[in-house]
């Protein structure tokens, strides 16, 4: 079976876990985020015909919510809050030592090896942490530009060893 057949069969897959519900649009997208890392067009196109609904509706929700995404994320996706307190703490040069040490820019977050992905955010509830920042979902409080390079390190470490 060719790998495009794969990547449909598992699509039709999550779309029968829920009865082809378009009330269930939203959980069926999860699910293929989780699979695929990211929401592939084709794949967006493939839930729009299996369902009986129009592409722009599919994209429209995907587009909408901030947890999905149309492009490839890295591995590792490393979130760094910008909010009021982190932004005060020291939020700035956190970001600039992480684009610095992967090589990356505001408009290309994501490294070529798809290793890693680096994201601002507006608030991740933990001011009393500020600094913080949440690398491979473990959050990390006062966080410093030395330490995240630590923890950018660590991580690329390990997933060389492995």
């Amino acid at each position: 079976m060719e790998n495009r057949e794969i990547k449909f069969l598992k699509l039709q897959q999550i779309i029968d876990a829920h009865e082809g519900k378009v009330s269930h649009l939203i959980a069926i997208l999860q699910e293929t985020q989780a699979e695929y890392g990211y929401l592939p067009k084709e794949a967006l196109t493939y839930i729009a015909t299996a369902m009986g609904i129009s592409p722009a509706t599919v994209l429209g929700v995907a587009t909408f919510y901030a947890q999905f995404s149309l492009i490839p994320k890295g591995k590792y996706v490393i979130r760094v809050c910008d909010g009021t307190a982190c932004h005060v703490r020291g939020s700035e040069p956190i970001m600039m030592a992480l684009r610095k040490e992967l090589s990356l820019t505001p408009d290309n977050p994501t490294t070529s090896d798809l290793m890693f992905t680096v994201e601002t955010v507006s608030c991740l509830g933990a001011c009393g942490l500020a600094p913080v920042v949440v690398a491979d979902e473990e959050v990390h409080g006062q966080m410093t530009p030395d330490g995240i390079v630590e923890i950018v390190r660590k991580l690329a470490k390990s997933n060389s060893e492995n």
